[in-house]
This record gives C-alpha cells, structure tokens and sequence, in this order.
C-alpha cells in the first residue's frame, strides 16, 4: 500500500512538473516494480474515497491487481494524465470515472492520448458520484448517516439558508457534502459503506467490473 501511494505521489508531481520532470522515473520504476497495468482515472479524492471503500467492502486488493486509482485534481486534467499514464507514457491500459458534465474532457484527452479504445472505458454518473449515491441510498437513509456522523447541526443550519428554500432534500443533500472541506471526501466513504450489495451505482459497479 505504501508504495502505491508512492506511486500516486510521482505521477501528481510528474503531472505538475510535465513530461520531462524528474519524477516520471521515479513514476516508471514504481510501475514496473509494482506491475501497474492500468490506472484508473477519478477526477478527485472524494470519488477515489468512493471507490477505495467499495473495493475494500469486497475484499479486493487493486495494487496487487496492478490497478493504480489516481485522483487527478480536475477533469480538465485529464489530458495531462492520459499522455504520462497512456500509450505516450507508461503504455498503462486507462479507465475512468465522470460526471456527465466533463464527460467531453475525457473525450478530448483520452482521444489526444491515443488511449481511448472504446466508451466502454469511461462510466459516466448523471450529476456527480454523490448525487448517484445519494440516489442509490435515499434521502431518508442519507439524513440517518449524516446525524449518526455528528453533522445534524450543521445540516439543519444548512436546511435554513435562503438558498436552500424550494430545493429538493436530494439537491440540498448533494449540496451540503459539498459545503465543508473534506466532507465530501469522508462522506464518498461513509455513503458507499452504507450500502446494500444490490444499491451500488451502476457507474461504479460497472467501474469496478472492468478492472
């Protein structure tokens, strides 16, 4: 686990420094050291949350797997790892998760890395991993976690602002994991831990059965 996580390190300092930065060795060693053969592309550390949870919920191990989980920082990164981590870079095999909103980006930059195969690659979620998971769960459900966490307070302050007033208790859920930082990181974890084998999302479930 602590040299995957030593891999993730290199590939981000090697996406921040660019294709020559001294850290894309350090990232080649590790692969191969490692047997990394694909990465799978997330646009943030709440959806690597997510799915870091559901693959320890079932007993999966993706280092060993050769499955390196990467939080990007953005979509609109996506090119950038897709040139060091693809054909042009390591020659990794990429896949992905999204919201449907940047859905394009990877188009663009998995296209420009000559690293997208087919759409079955990249799984799409219709608003963002939460909304999907929020869904899968109900609100009712998500409330129950949110006041088990020690967040009731809060939320019920939330549920007060003028700009929650004629929202959807769905909509203003989504939009209170996304109100404080590294809520939506501990809630990617908590909501996925919550639920039933058959509730999974089908973007995630479909994620994980292609890796």
């Amino acid at each position: 686990m602590r040299e995957i996580e030593e891999f993730r390190t290199a590939v981000g300092d090697w996406a921040s420094g660019g294709p020559s930065a001294p850290a894309g060795e350090r990232a080649r060693e590790l692969a191969a050291r490692l047997g990394v053969r694909t990465a799978v592309l997330l646009e943030g550390l709440s959806d690597l949350a997510a799915v870091e949870a559901l693959t320890e919920r079932r007993g999966r191990d993706l280092a060993a797997e050769g499955v390196c989980v990467v939080s990007m920082g953005g979509a609109m990164n996506v090119g950038r790892y897709a040139a060091l981590l693809g054909p042009p870079g390591l020659g990794l095999r990429l896949t992905g998760l999204c919201d449907e909103r940047e859905q394009p980006y990877y188009d663009r930059g998995l296209t420009r890395a000559r690293a997208r195969a087919s759409e079955r690659d990249v799984f799409v979620c219709a608003a963002d991993l939460e909304d999907e998971l929020i869904r899968a769960l109900g609100t009712e459900r998500v409330e129950e976690i949110v006041e088990t966490e020690g967040d009731l307070r809060p939320w019920q302050t939330f549920l007060h602002q003028p700009a929650q007033q004629g929202r959807s208790r769905h909509q203003q859920l989504r939009r209170f994991l996304g109100t404080k930082k590294g809520r939506k990181i501990r809630y990617g974890t908590l909501l996925v831990e919550a639920l039933d084998p058959g509730q999974v999302p089908a973007p995630l479930e479909d994620l994980l059965a292609n890796v």
